[in-house]
């Protein structure tokens, strides 16, 4: 975290606390949730593997997230042609680095690669709020972005963040609520994101509560 602030570090250990804990993350191992309708995301982390599902295009990548390797299924038929494997097991691991972090953000913060700066004190449903800043040196799939995130100062928990599209932009090109926290296997996440959100979430460790029992014999 090369660059970050202490106080902003500070707050950030706050917030992993007021979720559940980082230990409580770490244990975790499966995670599930439907991203705005359009997509099913299944994530192992321990075994860092996901299944995407396109809810519309009868499409299913099973994609290891180290090698970026995969199987890709449509209409149940497992896909053979080697470029399209390639292709959609690359847009499975993009689709999950994508909508895990609309997730599992707050837990992101301390990252390696990630600095971290605070930068004022607003409000966020008439609340005072700490505002952190966090952009990135080399990592992820979009490193050029900038995010500010809210936290809210009654409860240390995420409210709402704005996503810059480059870390020289002063005007966000998003802001959405981060709200409605209910409690997962012991973590608090949010699933509000205003116009769209994040459904059918579920986080469990065992196996047979999801679809990877059906690929790990």
């Amino acid at each position: 975290m090369e660059g970050s602030d202490q106080k902003a570090i500070s707050i950030a250990d706050s917030v992993m606390v007021a979720m559940g804990g980082r230990k409580a993350y770490d244990e975790s191992r499966f995670f599930g949730f439907d991203f705005f309708g359009y997509r099913k995301i299944w994530w192992d982390k321990k075994a860092d593997s996901a299944i995407v599902k396109l809810n519309n295009m009868g499409l299913k990548i099973l994609v290891d997230l180290n090698s970026k390797n995969g199987r890709v299924w449509k209409d149940g038929i497992e896909m053979e042609n080697i470029d399209s494997i390639a292709y959609y097991s690359n847009y499975g691991y993009e689709a999950w680095v994508n909508d895990t972090y609309w997730l599992v953000m707050p837990f992101k913060l301390k990252d390696s690669g990630v600095t971290l700066n605070y930068v004022r004190e607003d409000t966020v449903n008439s609340n005072p709020a700490d505002v952190l800043q966090l952009t990135f040196n080399a990592v992820g799939i979009t490193p050029e972005n900038k995010y500010e995130v809210y936290i809210d100062q009654t409860d240390n928990l995420v409210k709402k963040w704005s996503y810059f599209k480059k870390a020289t932009d002063t005007i966000p090109s998003m802001t959405t609520p981060w709200d409605d926290y209910k409690e997962y296997n012991g973590l608090a996440l949010a699933s509000n994101r205003g116009k769209r959100g994040l459904s059918d979430i579920i986080v469990t460790n065992k196996l047979s509560e999801t679809p990877f029992s059906e690929y790990y014999k």
